[in-house]
Formats: C-alpha cells, structure tokens, sequence
C-alpha cells in the first residue's frame, strides 16, 4: 500500500473543503499582524465583526438618508435581477419581469423597523415591496433577499431601460422612514428561445459593470479559525462559470504547486458564488477561487497535527503578485496586486469607497473574447447600481 505522509492527508482534506467559511455566529478576532481600517473589519455570515461600530457602506447623500445609529447596507452585496414573467397581467401571449434583489445589511436595526425597496419604474405606479427584517444589535450583519415571485404578476411590467430604486427602512414606533441606499439600474430584453411567440422576451439588468472589478480576501478555514487563514480571489465572468483555472505568480513564479508521489496535490479551483441572468447569454457570475497551497499565514502551536512549511504564505511574502486564470483552457483573466511589507494588500479603494466588508477592491484585465460583447465603459457610471468608485481605474477595460 502507498505511503501517505500526514501533510498529504492534511491537504486532502483542505481540498475537499475548500477552506470555506462557516456559517456559525461568532465573533472574529484581529487579523494576526494586520489592523483593518475601522470602516472596512472582517465580517463573517451572520458574526460580529471585529471591535468596530457599523461596519457599513456609506449612507448615500440626500435628505432622508440613514444617520450614524441606522443600519447600512453592503454595497458589494447587493444583487438586483429582472425576474421574468410567463405571462403579462393575464395575457401569456407576452412575456413580462419584476425586480428580486439581495443584499447584506449592517447592524444595529431596532424594533419594529421593517426595511423595503422601492421600485420606480417608467410608465408605471411606484412598486413597493417588504424585505425579510430582524432586530439586530451594532456590529452584526445580515443577508436579505426579496421580490422575485413575491411580487404579484398583475404588478409586472414590459418596460426596458434605466429603473431608479432605494432601499429604505420604516419604523412604525419611531414614526421615521430612511433612505439607506440609491441605485439605477438598466434592464433589457432578448428574444427567448420559443421563436413563434413573438412577445416572449427574457428579461435581465444589465452587470457588464462588473467585469473588471475584483476582489481579494482572506478567509478562515472549515472550522473557522483564522489561525490558518485561506487565500481568496472573487471576479465575475459573463457566461457559463465552468472550466476556470486560476494560477497565482508571485515575482514572476508561479506558486501553490505542491507535488506527493509526482500528482500535484491542494490544486486551486474557482466556484460560482453569485449568478446573475435567466440565459447563458443574459447571466453574470462571479466565481470565487480557493488555493489550498497558498495560505495567508501559520499562526497555529508549534505542537500542532502538522507543519504547513510546505505551503506558501502570503503574509511572509511581500512583492507583486498576479493572479491568471484559464477559461476553457485560454486565458481570459490578469489579476494584479502587491503585498506590502506588513504583509497586507490593501490598497485602500474598498475603505474609501465604505464597501462594508473585509474584501479588497483590485482591477481585473479582461483577456480574450469569451465574455463577447460587452461595455467596457460601464464601471465609469454604472458600478454598484449607480455609485461608482471613487479611486479605481480599470485594467485595460477603456
């Protein structure tokens, strides 16, 4: 029988993990080495992030927007899709859409607020409709979704073009209603596949504003610890998210190749994490990509089940990085980023722009033609429904 050293099994067994986040509440502790901008703390599924008071998104400007002591929303979190309608207001000879959303919200919200997204859409009564809402206290966060099939079909529209909209919080026992985020988004239309039926059309927003932002983060393992903390890239593709390779250099060489009895072992992948469109032609993705040999650091005993010097740290590797990644075996991404010497990588975009999470905004250079015709100039205006980065440049995207 094959020997199979205990470093070998460990790796399998991080492998088969992924070194996937758990989605249990509990509260992060400091990143060993690194202090996060207050704005920007770690932020884990339903956990208390790190010593900080709202780790939110930016209220956006106006009026009725949300003060210090209401809950933010996640600007990176916030997904807004076109769910398509076999039927116009009784009529299925003509297909029609409402609008569905998700989005991460920033504690505190207090009781008996009840959060609500308003749709105002050309040619038709303003739409409103409920998000799931909790009471929760400061420095929690949420995830929220709403729409979609919620909405009664007789509320549908065949409208296409820019929809404003804005996710507010009313408060019945306060007597107060607060605007905590605007957005514009673009919805369009494509013949669906049913070529006798002229009216059938599938609806979808339009994200091609996501393609040349990406991000990078750290993550805790299977078992939530951060003391052997995962390596992570996230970037969106348009299309099918399948048969996607990311290799990371650093200086020039490619690392996280780890080979037991000549089989390279802890290979990287990249999953799907969101999914955005009702086609293959009309969908966005963004994947998420897992580097089992690449770590952020050991912070573990030296007593511990194994020693991972086998395995590359990032933390204790500062210089410049790229991030390549085949699709269908071409080369379709360029990611790149520098360590500094405290063994960080932010560059400052997500803290300034109040993003609300632990990720750091980078450009991704689009290579090739896979994700076909799309707006390279959309993230000028159109990036995060409406508010753009302040800050950020795309890589060869213009």
């Amino acid at each position: 029988m094959t020997k199979i050293s205990s470093l070998t099994f460990a790796l399998l067994i991080l492998t088969a993990f992924g070194l996937q986040s758990a989605s249990a509440q509990f509260r992060i502790p400091e990143f060993p080495g690194i202090k996060k901008p207050k704005a920007d703390p770690p932020r884990t599924a339903g956990g208390q992030s790190e010593s900080a008071p709202a780790p939110a998104a930016a209220p956006t400007t106006g009026p009725s927007a949300a003060g210090p002591d209401q809950p933010t929303i996640g600007k990176d979190s916030i997904q807004v899709t076109a769910f398509t309608n076999s039927s116009y207001r009784g009529n299925y000879d003509m297909w029609s859409w409402v609008p569905r959303m998700e989005y991460i919200v920033n504690g505190p919200i207090a009781s008996g607020s009840q959060i609500y997204a308003e749709f105002t859409i050309p040619g038709s009564a303003p739409l409103k409709f409920d998000c799931a809402t909790q009471q929760l206290q400061k420095g929690y966060w949420v995830k929220t979704d709403c729409g979609g099939t919620h909405i009664p079909e007789a509320q549908s529209t065949t409208y296409v073009g820019p929809v404003d909209f804005a996710i507010r919080m009313r408060n019945e026992l306060s007597g107060t209603d607060a605007t905590l985020f605007n957005g514009k988004m673009k919805v369009v239309k494509a013949p669906s596949n049913e070529a006798s039926y002229v009216n059938h059309f599938v609806y979808y927003v339009d994200h091609d504003w996501n393609l040349p932002i990406g991000y990078i983060f750290y993550e805790p393992d299977a078992s939530g610890s951060w003391d052997l903390a995962g390596f992570r890239v996230a970037f969106w593709v348009r299309g099918k998210a399948a048969y996607i390779e990311p290799h990371l250099f650093y200086q020039g060489k490619e690392v996280g190749l780890l080979y037991r009895m000549g089989e390279q072992v802890g290979k990287p992948g990249c999953t799907s994490e969101v999914t955005n469109g009702e086609t293959l032609k009309t969908t966005w993705a963004r994947v998420k990509c897992h580097f089992p040999a690449v770590l952020a650091w050991d912070k573990r005993p030296r007593d511990a089940f194994y020693k991972a010097s086998d395995l590359f740290m990032v933390h204790s590797n500062p210089g410049e990085y790229e991030l390549k990644v085949l699709w269908n075996n071409k080369l379709a991404r360029s990611i790149k980023f520098t360590v500094g010497a405290d063994g960080r990588f932010d560059n400052g975009i997500a803290s300034a722009n109040k993003l609300g999470s632990d990720r750091v905004i980078v450009p991704v250079q689009i290579l090739g033609d896979q994700d076909g015709q799309w707006n390279r100039a959309a993230w000028q205006t159109e990036a995060f429904y409406g508010n753009p980065l302040q800050g950020f440049t795309a890589t060869g995207a213009q």
